[in-house]
C-alpha cells in the first residue's frame, strides 16, 4: 500500500519527538563531563598566567664581598712591627670573587680558616699592584696574616702607620718593650694604655677612612728649681710738657717702698704713702725721662694684683707693663682692664732683652691720667722634679772593617756627671777590650754581677756646672768574611746613659762599596761628613801626645827627695800590692774610603746597630 509523502513527513517528526522523550530522562541520571567551553584568548592567557605563574630573575648582590672586621695584634722591636692581622670576610654572590687586601701590608704568611691560601698580585702598567684574595666559598670566613710593619724615626719620634683599607670596624694592639713614653694617635682613638715592667701596651679603633697612626716618643720631663715668688715691675713712661715745669707728682701703690729715682735731670724726690714727688734741676720745656725702682711683697701664688704706677694729672698717659714669673710657676688666667697686650719686644729694651719663657707685656692706650685701669693674674706654683745627674751629650765613634770580618771600634764619648759614679757599658758578645780611658788617663775597667764592665767617672761638685770630659773605649769584633756582595751588621757598645746625638765614621776596603739597604730604617742614617761639635771631642790630645806629656812631667818630678819616696813606697808596698798593668792607648788607624752616617736621641741600655750592604767594585779592581 503505498504512503504518501505527509505520511512519513508525520512519522519523522513522531520518531524525533519519541527520541529526545526517551533521552531525557537519561540526562538527568548520568550527565556527560566532556564537552567544549568557547573563551576569548585574553581570558585564556590570564587564566594561563594564573595557573603556571613565570619565575622570577635572580637579582645578583651589589656587592660581591665585604671586608667586616680587621684586628692588628703588633710586637714593636726595633724599626719592625711584626705580628698578625685578622681579617674578617663576609662573601655575599656564589662563584669565584676578588677580595683586595689593605695597601702597605709586608705578608709573610696566610691561613683562611686554619688553612693555608695563596694571594695573588694584581699588577698594573703603573704600579706594581695590591695583594689579592681569590674565594668561592659564601659567607664568613677569618683571614690570618702573619705581617711585618716598618717603625720610621722622624725628628725623634717612631711611627707606625697601619692601614685599615674600607673595613668597617678596625681594632689594633700594638706591644712596645719600653717605658716612659708619650704616646699619640691619630687616624683613630686610644681606647687603652697600660705599662707593665716589660713594657707598654697600646689599644686603639681606627676610623675606617683614614691609616690607624701610632706615634711615641721619649717622655720629657718638666726639670725646673723651685724659687721663692718675686715680682718685678717695669713701667715706661713718656710725658709731654704742655709748657716749662719744675716738678711731676706720680701716683703708687700702696705699700710700695720707693727705693731709687734716676735720671739725668733728676734734682731730688719725695715719696709719701701713695705719692711720689720728683722735682728737676731745671724747667722742662718738651719731654724727660726718669727710673723708679722699688719693691712691694705680693703672695707666693694664687690670685695677685698687679701694681701700677700711674699720673694722675697726665691729659695723655701712654706706655706698657710687663710681668714675668721666675722659679717654676706659671701664668694662668688673665683680667685686664684699660689696658691691652702686645710683644714685649714693642716696650723698649728695658723690657724686650729679658729672656723668660713666663713674660707677659700689655701696651697702655692713649688716656687721661685718671682712667681706670688694672691687672690681676692668677699664678700656679709646680713642685720641682730631679734634676739628670749624668747625660752623654755626643758620642764619636770610629770603626775599621777588613775583607776578612776582622772589626776595629773606637768610641768616644763627651760625658756630663755630677753624681754618677760609675758608666755602665756592654760590649757586643764576640768582641774583646783593647783600650779604656777617662778624661785621657788610661784605666782598667771593674766587672758588674751581671758581666758588664764599669768605668769610674768624674764628679763635680753639686750645684757646678759640670763640664764635658772624654771616655774612651776601644775593642775588637769580628763579622762574616765578605763575598762579592752581602750585608754587613755591625753592632756598636751599649752604656746606661742617654746620648743626645752619634755619629760614625766607617772605613771600609777599597775594593767594595757600601750603600744604605732599601725599605729598611734604622736609628743611623747617610750624611755628609760633619766634624765633632763638643768641646771635649774637638780639643783632646793624641796617646802619643799625652804620652810625651806625661813623661816630661816624670822629668821634672825626678828630684832627689822624689826618688827617695817612691823607693820608699817600692819597699812598703812590693809584697802587699801585685803589679797591674794599664790596657795600652793606641791611635785609632784612619785610612781607606769611609763613609759616615748620623743618629739623635740614643735611649739608656740601646744597642745601636748599623747596617749596610757592601758590593766589590768591578771597575776598581780592574785597575
Amino acid at each position: 500500500m503505498p504512503i504518501s509523502r505527509s505520511s512519513l513527513r508525520t512519522i519523522g517528526i513522531t520518531g524525533v519527538l519519541i527520541f529526545a522523550a526517551t533521552f531525557a530522562p537519561g540526562q538527568t541520571t548520568a550527565p556527560n563531563a566532556d564537552g567544549w567551553v568557547v573563551l576569548p584568548v585574553s581570558e585564556y592567557t590570564a587564566l594561563r598566567h594564573a595557573a603556571f605563574p613565570a619565575e622570577a630573575e635572580v637579582v645578583p648582590p651589589a656587592v660581591e664581598a665585604t671586608l667586616s672586621r680587621l684586628d692588628y695584634d703588633l710586637k714593636v722591636d726595633g724599626d719592625l712591627a711584626s705580628g698578625e692581622a685578622r681579617l674578617t670576610v663576609d662573601v655575599i654572590r656564589e662563584g669565584w670573587i676578588r677580595l683586595p687586601l689593605p695597601d702597605g701590608l709586608m705578608v709573610r704568611d696566610a691561613k683562611l680558616d686554619g688553612r693555608e691560601v695563596s694571594l695573588v698580585t694584581h699588577a698594573s702598567e703603573k704600579e706594581p699592584g695590591t695583594a689579592e684574595l681569590l674565594l668561592s666559598k659564601t659567607g664568613r670566613s677569618v683571614l690570618t696574616l702573619k705581617i711585618v710593619a716598618q717603625v720610621s724615626t722622624v725628628a725623634g719620634t717612631d711611627i707606625l702607620q697601619l692601614p685599615v683599607s674600607n673595613s668597617a670596624v678596625s681594632h689594633a694592639v700594638v706591644e712596645l718593650t719600653r717605658q716612659g713614653i708619650d704616646v699619640h694617635i691619630s687616624g683613630g682613638l686610644l681606647l687603652e694604655h697600660s705599662e707593665s715592667s716589660t713594657g707598654s701596651r697600646w689599644v686603639a679603633n681606627g676610623r675606617g677612612n683614614a691609616p690607624l697612626t701610632f706615634a711615641w716618643r721619649r717622655k720629657v720631663d718638666d726639670q725646673r728649681a723651685s724659687q721663692p715668688l718675686r715680682l718685678r715691675g717695669t713701667l715706661t713712661e713718656l710725658v709731654g710738657m704742655g709748657e716749662d715745669t719744675t716738678q711731676v707728682n706720680a701716683e703708687v701703690p700702696e705699700q710700695f717702698t720707693v727705693n731709687q729715682v734716676s735720671g739725668a735731670t733728676v734734682a731730688d724726690w719725695d715719696a709719701s704713702a701713695r705719692e711720689l714727688t720728683v722735682t728737676f734741676i731745671e724747667p722742662v720745656q718738651e719731654s724727660t725721662r726718669f727710673t723708679v725702682s722699688g719693691e712691694l711683697r705680693l703672695p707666693r701664688d694664687g690670685k695677685i694684683n698687679v701694681p701700677l704706677m700711674r699720673l694722675p694729672a697726665a691729659e695723655r698717659e701712654t706706655g706698657g707693663v710687663a710681668i714675668e714669673v721666675l722659679g717654676a710657676g706659671e701664668i694662668k688666667n688673665r683680667q685686664a682692664t684699660g689696658l691691652e697686650e702686645t710683644e714685649a719686644g714693642e716696650l723698649g729694651q728695658l723690657i724686650s732683652s729679658r729672656q723668660s719663657p713666663s713674660l707677659i707685656a700689655y701696651r697702655l692706650p692713649p688716656a687721661e691720667g685718671k682712667s681706670e685701669r688694672s691687672l690681676s693674674l692668677d699664678i700656679a706654683r709646680y713642685t720641682p722634679q730631679a734634676v739628670l745627674t749624668a747625660n752623654i751629650e755626643e758620642a764619636d765613634y770610629s770603626a775599621l772593617v777588613t775583607t776578612d770580618g776582622k772589626l776595629l771600634v773606637q768610641s768616644r764619648f763627651a760625658v756630663r756627671n755630677n753624681q754618677r759614679n760609675f758608666l755602665k757599658l756592654n760590649l757586643p758578645a764576640s768582641a774583646t777590650l783593647w783600650s779604656a780611658s777617662v778624661a785621657g788617663r788610661p784605666v782598667r775597667p771593674g766587672r758588674a754581677p751581671d758581666g758588664s764592665l764599669l768605668l769610674p767617672l768624674q764628679k763635680n761638685k753639686s750645684g757646678d756646672e759640670a763640664p764635658a770630659f772624654v771616655v774612651e773605649v776601644s775593642y775588637l769584633d769580628h763579622t762574616p768574611n765578605w763575598s762579592d756582595k752581602g750585608r754587613l751588621r755591625l753592632s756598636l757598645l751599649a752604656v746606661d746613659l742617654p746620648i743626645s746625638k752619634s755619629h760614625l765614621v766607617l772605613h771600609h776596603p777599597p775594593l767594595f762599596r757600601l750603600t744604605a739597604p732599601p725599605g729598611i730604617s734604622g736609628s743611623f742614617r747617610v750624611t755628609p761628613y760633619e766634624a765633632p761639635e763638643s768641646p771635649a771631642l774637638t780639643s783632646t790630645t793624641s796617646p802619643a801626645k799625652s804620652t810625651e806629656i806625661q813623661s816630661n812631667t816624670q822629668i821634672d818630678a825626678s828630684t832627689d827627695a822624689a826618688r827617695q819616696l817612691v823607693s820608699q813606697l817600692k819597699e812598703v808596698k812590693r809584697g802587699t800590692t801585685p803589679a797591674r798593668n794599664l790596657p795600652l792607648r793606641v791611635a785609632f788607624p784612619h785610612f781607606g774610603p769611609s763613609i759616615f752616617l748620623k743618629s739623635e736621641l740614643t735611649s739608656e741600655s740601646q744597642t745601636p746597630v748599623v747596617e749596610l750592604d757592601f758590593q766589590r767594585d768591578r771597575k776598581r779592581g780592574e785597575r
